[in-house]
Formats: C-alpha cells, sequence, structure tokens
C-alpha cells in the first residue's frame, strides 16, 4: 500500500472517529443541560415550574442542574429526590430507582427517607405485569414495599404500603395458580400439587387459596391419592364452608376413581378472576414541599 492511500485511509478513521464522538456528545447534551452558572433559586424554580406544568422531563434535568451547581446546598438533598419523582412520573422507573439508592445510601437520617423507601417501592409496584408473564418487579416490588412497612411502620407511607403488600401477594398467588393449572390440564400432578402448596403454604391470607385447595383435591384424586385428596377437601370445607370451589371439591372427593381424571384436567383449563385493582394512592406519591427561599 502507498504512503498516499495509507494517509486516506487514515483521514477516513479520524473522520469516522470524530464523527462517533460528535454522536456521542449530542446525546449526553440530550440528557444534560448545557452549563450556565445561575443562582440556586432560579435553578430550582424552573424545576419546579416545569414539574407544575407537566414536563417532567425537563424538570428532571434542572433538578440534576441544582446537585450539579450547588452540591453542598440544602436544595440539592431535596432535588435529589424531585428528580426521581420526576423520573417516576415519565416511566422512568430504573433511572427514578438509582437516584433514591444513591440518595438512601447519602442520606439515611434525612426528613424525608421514608418517602424515598415508599417511591422506590412505587417504581416497581408500577410494572408488576400480567400474571402470564415473568412476576421479577412483582417481587422486587413486594420486598421494597416490606421493607417501608418494617422501617416506618407507623407513616402514612407504612399503610398503604401494606395494602399494596396484600395486592402483590395476591398477585405472586396468581402466578403460582396459573402455573399449576396448566401442569393440571398437561397431566403433570406432581408439579401441579408443588404450586397450589405453595400457594396454601405461602400466600395463605390471599384469595386464591379456596381455589388452590380445590385444584390439589383434583390434582390428589387424578394421582390416585383418594384419602389426601378428601382431607384436603375437608380442609376447604372448614374453613372456606360458603366457597363454591368446596362444593365442586367435596362431589369430586366423594366420587373418587379414575374415572374423574378426565374431569379434573377439563375443570383445570377454566381461569379463575385476577385480583381487581385498588385506587391507588396518588397524593402520597408526590414528592415532599421544597425548602423555604434562603
Amino acid at each position: 500500500m502507498g504512503l498516499t492511500a495509507t494517509l486516506r485511509n487514515l483521514r477516513r478513521s479520524t473522520l469516522a472517529g470524530l464523527f462517533v464522538v460528535a454522536a456521542l456528545t449530542g446525546c449526553n447534551k440530550d440528557k444534560e443541560l448545557e452549563y450556565k452558572e445561575q443562582s440556586i433559586y432560579e435553578i430550582y424554580s424552573q424545576a419546579v415550574l416545569y414539574l407544575d406544568q407537566g414536563r417532567e422531563e425537563e424538570a428532571a434535568k434542572y433538578f440534576d442542574e441544582v446537585e450539579r451547581q450547588h452540591p453542598y446546598s440544602v436544595w440539592a438533598t431535596t432535588a435529589k429526590l424531585m428528580s426521581a419523582y420526576a423520573h417516576y412520573s415519565t416511566g422512568e422507573y430504573d433511572e427514578a430507582v438509582t437516584r433514591l439508592d444513591r440518595f438512601i445510601a447519602v442520606h439515611p437520617g434525612n426528613r424525608d427517607i421514608a418517602y424515598a423507601y415508599y417511591l422506590k417501592g412505587l417504581c416497581f409496584y408500577e410494572q408488576i405485569a400480567d400474571v402470564r408473564r415473568d412476576q421479577e418487579q412483582t417481587r422486587k416490588a413486594l420486598d421494597a414495599l416490606e421493607d417501608v412497612v418494617t422501617r416506618f411502620p407507623t407513616t402514612p407511607y407504612g399503610r398503604d404500603a401494606r395494602l399494596k403488600i396484600d395486592l402483590t401477594r395476591d398477585h405472586l398467588a396468581a402466578k403460582e395458580m396459573d402455573i399449576g393449572r396448566f401442569y393440571l390440564t398437561q397431566r403433570y400432578y406432581l408439579a401441579a400439587v408443588n404450586r397450589f402448596k405453595t400457594v396454601v403454604d405461602t400466600y395463605s391470607t390471599t384469595s386464591h387459596v379456596p381455589e388452590a385447595l380445590h385444584r390439589l383435591t383434583e390434582a390428589y384424586t387424578a394421582l390416585g391419592l383418594y384419602n389426601e385428596a378428601q382431607k384436603t377437601a375437608a380442609v376447604l370445607g372448614y374453613n372456606y364452608p360458603a366457597s363454591t370451589w368446596y362444593r365442586d371439591s367435596f362431589a369430586l372427593a366423594s366420587a373418587n376413581g379414575p374415572a374423574m381424571e378426565r374431569a379434573v384436567v377439563q375443570n383445570a383449563a377454566v381461569t379463575a378472576s385476577e385480583a381487581a385493582p385498588v385506587e391507588d394512592s396518588a397524593n402520597l406519591a408526590k414528592p415532599p414541599s421544597p425548602p423555604a427561599p434562603q
């Protein structure tokens, strides 16, 4: 290769590299404001104005700018929470959690620490998916909300977290039921038993327990374990005598026999209704009041 060709290739590589740098710089500019020295009051007021106007993305940038230009101000501390709330409002939950984790680590004794833990729980709670999908976010929501209840049991955040924990546990139980029904229709009875027993043992306060006991009766019947089927039906009748699931289980356990397997598979295909959602406590999700001007 000649000298001219080598220089030409080097120039192309340099231009390509500059293009990539320019592109990355442009991306960074979209996420971060250009530096313009302002008073803390000016930046914070602009951020609050954007938040009031529903322009959460712009508000988040200005709240971050408060910390960048005035990191040691009390306003910067509150701005971290306000920025997290702005990201939460736009559905940028990962960004919000990152800021909340940093706030919790740096300011564990802050007056608004309970709110930080609560908002983190909401970030996961808002991502709870349909029971037919992966429930990783549901488990994270449960852990985060239980943390709120443990640390701040008497606060409004703790009381609301308890309600959300009940719904979260009900959702996880619904997932176990969904998998268990699938195993039942596929005649994987032992696998189905394990799922339904998890609901009875781990999620005993949820609305899915009566059906779980009935499905256990079905699975035991299909396996020929008629004594176990009758015991499970008896437990269902003792605890939930008015349940329609008990009537079905009683009939099934009374008529036990190999001929019942076909009915078990057909009945398992019926999907139980999911837990009804409740009204979210929107006011609790709002950020704390900004500090007074100084």
